[in-house]
């Protein structure tokens, strides 16, 4: 097992405001009009000058964070870049890991580039679900969890990544897995989940029973929680009460839109929302959740919306 040489060094679990990205994937789709196979942003890594498309998708972030003297998490492309989705993408064990490797060394070279005492950047190992992002469909036990994810934390803690980030996912089995599986690998991980309009999991079990179940059976050991690929209309209620278990979620990363999982999967233009009014409700969201420290976005969102989300929000 390794040594757990990262867990201290999370600027955000003392309370430091660090920003994220916002959607990469919906950013390289509809904005860049660039065809990822099976929504994977692992195969900008495969295409020419896939890097540089990397490098400049960051750039308004860094400066954002660097302007307004916030931490910045770079996200590794590789969300759907498990064992089930890298073969679906033609990728061998081999590739792979190579792959891994050069997200990390490339988001290094960003870090070493741009990070400032005031701006910490910390590099993380993006996972997603083993399924679908939005629906449950062949679930695992939480022991089968483990041992699907455990190679690829193993990977990311052999790299310079800081941490995992595990997103999207809609079950809490999954989510006890990867607990584990990053506890072995002695890496902390943040784990998001995805949630209806109605404020619970796809599997309906409320966001409250999910997190005060992984917390007890890992014996706590994310080293906290957020919420991703929802819009902050669908959640907030769910979070308004100020009970214990909230003090646990310090991340958010929404999307633009505020239709449902179902709408957005048939809709072929992307709904950007409102940023400025995205911004006002991550920072009505700080009422209700005053450990959150993370702030990003996923579906939809870009620079524009960070930019605002970073100017509303509270320090």
């Amino acid at each position: 097992m390794a040594t757990a040489k990262y867990r201290n060094r999370l600027p955000q679990l003392n309370g430091t405001v660090m920003l994220s990205d916002g959607g990469m994937e919906t950013t390289m789709v509809f904005h860049k009009n660039i065809d990822l196979p099976f929504f994977s942003a692992t195969h900008l890594l495969r295409i020419e000058n896939g890097e540089q498309i990397i490098c400049d998708y960051f750039k308004p972030y860094i400066e954002i964070a660097l302007a307004s003297k916030r931490g910045l998490i770079l996200g590794t492309p590789t969300w759907r870049a498990s064992p089930d989705w890298a073969a679906a993408m033609n990728y061998t064990p081999a590739e792979m890991e190579k792959t891994h490797r050069r997200a990390v060394a490339l988001l290094a070279e960003i870090r070493n580039a741009h990070e400032t005492r005031s701006s910490p950047f910390l590099i993380s190992g993006d996972i997603g679900p083993r399924g679908d992002g939005y629906v449950p469909g062949a679930q695992m036990t939480a022991d089968e969890a483990t041992d699907y994810h455990l190679p690829q934390m193993e990977l990311f803690a052999s790299t310079e990544a800081d941490m995992i980030t595990a997103l999207t996912l809609n079950y809490v089995e999954e989510a006890i897995g990867i607990a584990r599986a990053a506890a072995a690998a002695g890496m902390p991980v943040a784990i998001s989940f995805t949630l209806e309009t109605d404020g619970r999991l796809p599997t309906g079990q409320s966001l409250a029973d999910a997190v005060m179940q992984v917390d007890a059976e890992t014996k706590v050991a994310p080293a906290y929680y957020m919420i991703n690929c929802a819009h902050p209309t669908h959640f907030a209620d769910a979070v308004a009460n100020g009970e214990l278990w909230t003090r646990r979620i310090k991340g958010l990363r929404a999307n633009a839109s505020c239709m449902s999982h179902a709408e957005l999967e048939a809709c072929t233009e992307l709904d950007v929302g409102d940023p400025v009014e995205l911004g006002g409700q991550y920072r009505a969201l700080q009422v209700s959740l005053p450990d959150l420290c993370v702030f990003g976005g996923c579906c939809g969102t870009d620079h524009r919306h960070i930019a605002e989300i970073s100017r509303q929000i509270a320090a």
